[in-house]
């Protein structure tokens, strides 16, 4: 199964009564890990079109709140619909299991034992300045947390996070994360036929 863990910054931020708003976003870079190869890459925006392909052979789509933002946000520069592909967000099955969100650092820290460079307004401000390696490097470290999370959940079948003092299990149904639903690759919308 190819599975691509992915994660996107943005040039910019937008609440709209306390909500970000997909719509109001620009998208800066695009990082993935892709199960296929095991390599970490990443595709500013004006290369997006060498990102595609990629993604078309995905089995599934792997991120952390990836369903209400990464997607969303990506699939406005897609030529066809980034939503037909099977997507597990990491987010959304700790949501499930937990009640509750739980944010990528706290989960990175206490199942991983490492937390995050930076964050995502701070990658915005890194755009501005100019500092555009500074936000690919963040970005593909972002991957790498959230593959990582992946990876031992599937072993576990659970998270850690930090409540309080205290470091919690997120039980976790893992048995069809790793499953390949159908055989024919998810897309074909800018691959040649």
């Amino acid at each position: 199964m190819r599975a691509i863990t992915f994660d996107i910054e943005t040039k910019n931020t937008s609440a709209v009564r306390g909500r970000v708003d997909p719509a109001e976003m620009e998208l800066t870079v695009v990082a993935i890990h892709d199960s296929e190869t095991d390599e970490y890459s990443s595709y500013f925006k004006e290369e997006l079109p060498r990102l595609w392909p990629i993604i078309e052979r995905a089995d599934v789509l792997i991120g952390f709140n990836s369903d209400t933002f990464d997607i969303p946000i990506l699939n406005r520069y897609y030529p066809g619909d980034l939503s037909k592909i099977r997507s597990l967000d990491l987010l959304v099955e700790v949501q499930k299991a937990l009640g509750r969100r739980i944010r990528l650092q706290l989960l990175a820290e206490a199942t991983l034992g490492r937390g995050k460079a930076g964050s995502g307004l701070k990658a915005v401000d890194w755009w501005a300045e100019g500092k555009y390696e500074e936000v690919r490097k963040y970005c593909i470290e972002d991957v790498r947390i959230t593959r990582d999370l992946y990876d031992y959940a599937l072993k576990n079948g659970k998270l850690k996070y930090k409540d309080l003092k205290d470091i919690r299990d997120i039980k976790l149904d893992t048995s069809n994360w790793n499953v390949k639903i159908g055989e024919a690759p998810a897309m074909t919308h800018t691959l040649g036929l």
